[in-house]
């Protein structure tokens, strides 16, 4: 339980650090960020697994590259279900999901 929080705060440092950066992602402040956190993690945990089979092919073919895409298309699908958070397209959702995975990726290997 205790390391699912501290994923969650990485998220949340993640978005904080993402939504700074300019690149076309932003939040209307602290809360907005913290919802938009929940959801993504909700919308991670649910319809994410349906569209990574989906487009499975796809990914397997892109040698997991297409993994990026569907990143960046949850962190828009949250964007759609949070007032608050924008993001600007899929460009900007994509390099914001990139951005995402590495802090969170780096962040998680350096607690562990």
């Amino acid at each position: 339980m205790r390391r699912r929080i501290i994923g969650w705060a990485i998220q949340v440092l993640a978005l904080l650090l993402v939504a700074h950066l300019g690149i076309g992602i932003s939040a209307a402040g602290f809360v907005p960020l913290l919802e938009a956190a929940v959801v993504l993690a909700l919308v991670n945990l649910t319809v994410r697994p349906l569209v990574a089979l989906l487009t499975l092919p796809l990914n397997l073919l892109t040698l997991g590259l297409f993994g990026w895409v569907v990143s960046g298309l949850m962190l828009w699908l949250t964007s759609a279900l949070v007032p608050g958070f924008h993001v600007a397209g899929f460009v900007p959702a994509l390099e914001g999901a990139v951005i995402l995975g590495l802090v969170s990726g780096v962040a998680n290997w350096v607690i562990r």
